[in-house]
């Protein structure tokens, strides 16, 4: 499966963006779905993941409460609402898919910049 994620931009601190990942070249629910991210200076980071059915998530413990990751897999799609975006969030997003049964995300989207101001 090939990976293409979109839907970062500039925002405000306080304000929300929708990203997506839409999957090509394969089956989709054969996968899980991760969201990564990396600020300048920094290394990637996880932020957070959805299993093959979406009926389990798990987020990072600074993006809870703030980022919902969902998928769509009649779409080839996953999502990740960002709300109450923060400075601190700014970032290249990319998004991941993991072998349903596997262990490690070897599968890479390009990475779409989320830029939040102050």
């Amino acid at each position: 499966v090939q990976l293409q994620a979109s839907g970062g931009g500039l925002v405000q601190a306080g304000g929300s963006l929708r990203l997506s990942c839409a999957g090509s070249g394969g089956i989709f629910s054969d996968y899980a779905m991760g969201w990564f991210r990396q600020a300048p200076g920094k290394e990637r980071e996880f932020v957070a993941t959805i299993n093959w059915s979406g009926t389990s998530t798990y987020n990072t413990d600074s993006v809870k409460g703030r980022f919902t990751i969902s998928r769509d897999n009649a779409k080839n799609t996953v999502y990740l609402q960002m709300n109450s975006l923060k400075p601190d969030d700014t970032a290249v997003y990319y998004c991941a898919a993991r072998p349903k049964y596997g262990s490690q995300y070897d599968i890479w989207g390009q990475g779409t910049l989320v830029t939040v101001s102050s």
